[in-house]
């Protein structure tokens, strides 16, 4: 029987790297948040493999092309490396609103293509998010929806971030950080499982 592989999704900009508005145009903006490296790293040596799905509609906004992409996630390749970690790959939709693709989030098409890929069923697949959009595109996919309160979501009080949950299927679970998330992941990975005992 074929191992199951054991994947994690995550979102790039406020999960990864520092939020910015502007988007992350060159690999001198492109600014980890503490911990995050070293939590892929973490998830890595379990034996999870990592991929990252994120919108970068800058690329249709003509924001930036195609090079400055490659050298952004290039150099992100490159300290996740020197932190002991890795990204499997990276899959990004580059259209804007405007262009009604089904790959840009909320909608699930990059991560039925990660399914695909992986040749995986994505209701055991955790997705990392810091926004509702990612959250509902995590649930629209089938996956394992998990917000976690850096980037966009950094500073929402219990209401707030309550308010978006109930926006959200089934809700999700809430992270400080990725470091949390990747702390609550492997404990579960590592939790007995628990049924019907027998008498002998």
């Amino acid at each position: 029987m074929q191992p199951v592989v054991k994947l994690v999704i995550l979102g790039r900009d406020g999960i990864l790297n520092e939020y910015r508005d502007d988007h992350v145009k060159s690999p001198e903006e492109w600014h980890p948040i503490d911990g995050a490296l070293e939590a892929v790293a973490r998830l890595n040596h379990a034996g999870w493999h990592v991929v990252v799905a994120t919108n970068q509609s800058g690329i249709g906004r003509g924001m930036i092309d195609m090079a400055s992409v490659n050298a952004v996630h290039s150099h992100m390749m490159q300290r996740l490396m020197a932190a002991g970690g890795r990204l499997d790959a990276v899959f990004f939709c580059p259209h804007t609103p405007q262009d009604q693709c089904d790959c840009r989030k909320p909608l699930p098409g990059l991560m039925r293509e990660i399914g695909r890929r992986y040749g995986i069923d994505l209701k055991s697949v955790p997705m990392v998010s810091d926004t509702l959009r990612d959250m509902q595109a995590a649930r629209a996919a089938g996956c394992e929806a998990h917000l976690v309160l850096s980037g966009r979501s950094a500073g929402l009080d219990d209401a707030q971030i309550q308010r978006l949950l109930a926006q959200v299927p089934n809700g999700a679970e809430v992270h400080a950080n990725l470091n949390a998330f990747a702390e609550y992941l492997l404990r579960r990975d590592h939790a007995p499982i628990s049924g019907p005992g027998e008498l002998h």
